[in-house]
């Protein structure tokens, strides 16, 4: 195949093109966080004509309140970072469809990928980069907190709460894991579980029980978030009683699971029993021209650099692919 060599450089200005339906795509991106965001810098450098699909700019990683362990940075708030990984991709000039989800993926010579609003966009191949999403608590104020003091992802943001009251709410392994984190370095630390008893390891259970300064609220649940610009305090209720307390905190770390947004390709191609889509070393799936990168895939350890290193790996197959496949 041929590919259109028309990039030239970086632009003056961010390019942002709209999606042409009757356009076929060298590669279509789903899903705009670190992994996908890197895979469309690699083939807008091969110049493949490229597209972006995704519901949130991002990612988890817009959601992070501080970034330390980023190469280049000593320290970046999470939006911050994505607003520099955002403009390097839109300095190529690229079509970005954003505030849109997938619905579905049709294979073929030409594959369509259709939207949740009817719209079917096509590609030569697809690099599904659609990441995982959090479990929320559901709680109001949870948006307006989040990255003022509802966390998420406790080997990302500890640091950052040095000498501060947190809650951790989960008792499985994350939420053990992420409160033997927080008590290495916060004055003190409440561990909430709606059940009786933790689920986690028990190995990790014990590493918990050595710190003194943790506490537990088992059979609770969260019923409440106070503070405007920032927490200031969560309220959790007793399953058995209904009595409501209050705990002072200036954090909250929400681990109770993640959630890999994979649906759209239920059936389409393999995943694991967590719906995790499989991949071999050159983020291939097991449908030909379908590659996946980042927190939805089974590589493990989930993490910005990973994730980023893994879609310039997709891009690259995915690249190699276009290259050896001469009737495309």
């Amino acid at each position: 195949m041929d590919f259109n060599f028309n990039i030239g450089g970086f632009a003056a200005q961010p390019q942002v093109k709209s999606f042409d339906s009757e356009k076929i795509y060298d590669v279509l991106i789903i899903g705009g966080g670190p992994a996908g965001l890197t895979a469309a810098v690699y083939s807008l450098r091969k110049g493949l004509i490229t597209g972006i699909v995704t519901d949130q700019v991002g990612g988890q990683m817009a959601e992070t309140t501080g970034i330390e362990n980023y190469l280049g940075y000593r320290y970046i708030d999470g939006m911050e970072l994505v607003n520099k990984f955002r403009d390097q991709v839109l300095q190529f000039g690229i079509d970005f469809e954003s505030k849109a989800k997938v619905k579905n993926i049709k294979d073929g010579r030409i594959k369509q990928v259709e939207l949740e609003d009817g719209r079917v966009y096509q590609a030569k191949s697809i690099i599904i980069a659609s990441g995982k999403q959090n479990k929320k608590l559901g709680l109001e104020k949870e948006r307006e907190l989040t990255g003022h003091g509802v966390a998420y992802c406790a080997i990302c943001d500890a640091p950052f709460f040095a000498d501060k009251r947190v809650v951790v709410a989960g008792g499985g392994n994350s939420g053990v894991q992420a409160a033997i984190d927080l008590a290495k370095v916060a004055t003190h630390v409440t561990l909430v579980q709606r059940r009786d008893h933790l689920t986690a390891d028990q190995i990790l259970i014990d590493k918990l029980s050595a710190y003194s300064n943790v506490d537990y609220k088992l059979n609770h649940v969260l019923s409440g978030l106070e503070g405007d610009k920032k927490l200031t305090a969560v309220r959790a209720e007793d399953r058995s009683s209904k009595e409501e307390i209050t705990l002072e905190a200036d954090g909250l770390f929400v681990e109770i699971g993640l959630i890999p947004n994979s649906a759209f390709v239920t059936g389409l191609v393999e995943m694991n029993g967590y719906n995790e889509i499989k991949v071999d070393s050159y983020c291939r799936t097991n449908v030909d021209g379908i590659f996946a990168a980042g927190d939805v895939t089974t590589v493990p350890y989930k993490q910005i650099i990973v994730a980023c290193g893994e879609g310039s790996k997709a891009a690259l197959a995915a690249t190699d692919y276009l290259l050896n496949s001469p009737d495309l």
